[in-house]
């Protein structure tokens, strides 16, 4: 098993019951327990979990500090971000105008294109204009922007402007958290208030979560639940999340493969 499922799993074992023991997780996914205490050290550290003697848990709702760094959230939950690209990228009309979001599992959506997409695309992430790019009937839309390092992303007051005059039939947006009443949130300030921009001029505007995200606050709102598509997820998401969205018109999409 790659480390990458092996977090994933560990992830939704403690979402499923809260509390885990590290020898239970050890006899779960048929490790030792040596080999799951490095990964609830490694888990910790990405803020997934908080360890406790004899073990860990997941600690909901709010989600302090700074975001984990891109290198370690490119590791964190990955098979789960590959489900849900492909989920998202499914619903990309052909020849149809999309936006793609920052973040590991927005880039995620752009590697799920297939090669033969003949849409628009716009994306204020460099990362996902590379990925796109080797899209031959693709044309990519780059906003400009101050660049944080890392996720590559751009946004500023001129990030906002480009995507106030862009139209879209489907966003696909990033997240640092997920919550049934906080709603959608995001650690980086001009990020969040690009996303508004995105949301407000976009037909349909789904967020993409992994498990570890939903039941989570990061520092800054974004929307409202009610004021989404969709949510796209790797699965079954809080009752109360799924109530929130739905109650909105809203849908929730758990990706195909992913813990229902």
């Amino acid at each position: 098993m790659l480390v990458a499922e092996r977090h994933t799993r560990i992830v939704s074992s403690l979402r499923a019951a809260t509390v885990a023991s590290t020898e239970e997780l050890a006899h779960q996914l048929e490790v030792s327990a040596e080999t799951i205490r490095r990964d609830l050290v490694t888990l910790e550290q990405q803020g997934a979990l908080t360890r406790i003697r004899g073990g860990a848990a997941i600690g909901l709702p709010s989600l302090t500090g700074q975001e984990p760094a891109f290198v370690d959230r490119t590791g964190l939950a990955a098979v789960a971000k590959e489900r849900i690209g492909r989920a998202a990228a499914a619903l990309a009309p052909p020849g149809g105008t999309l936006v793609v979001d920052v973040g590991t599992t927005a880039l995620a959506v752009a590697r799920s294109l297939p090669a033969a997409f003949n849409g628009t695309v716009a994306t204020c992430s460099l990362l996902a204009a590379v990925e796109l790019s080797h899209r031959p009937d693709a044309e990519v839309l780059v906003s400009g922007g101050r660049l944080r390092p890392g996720d590559l992303a751009l946004s500023n007051g001129s990030t906002a402007e480009f995507f106030a005059d862009f139209y879209s039939d489907v966003a696909f947006l990033g997240s640092g958290g997920v919550h049934a009443d906080a709603g959608l949130t995001d650690y980086h300030l001009d990020e969040a208030a690009v996303r508004r921009t995105i949301i407000r001029n976009a037909a349909a505007a789904f967020v993409l979560a992994d498990a570890t995200k939903l039941g989570r606050i990061a520092r800054h709102r974004v929307v409202a639940l009610r004021g989404l598509a969709g949510l796209i997820t790797d699965e079954e998401p809080p009752g109360d999340i799924r109530a929130a969205i739905e109650d909105g018109g809203g849908r929730v999409i758990v990706a195909e493969g992913a813990t229902r």
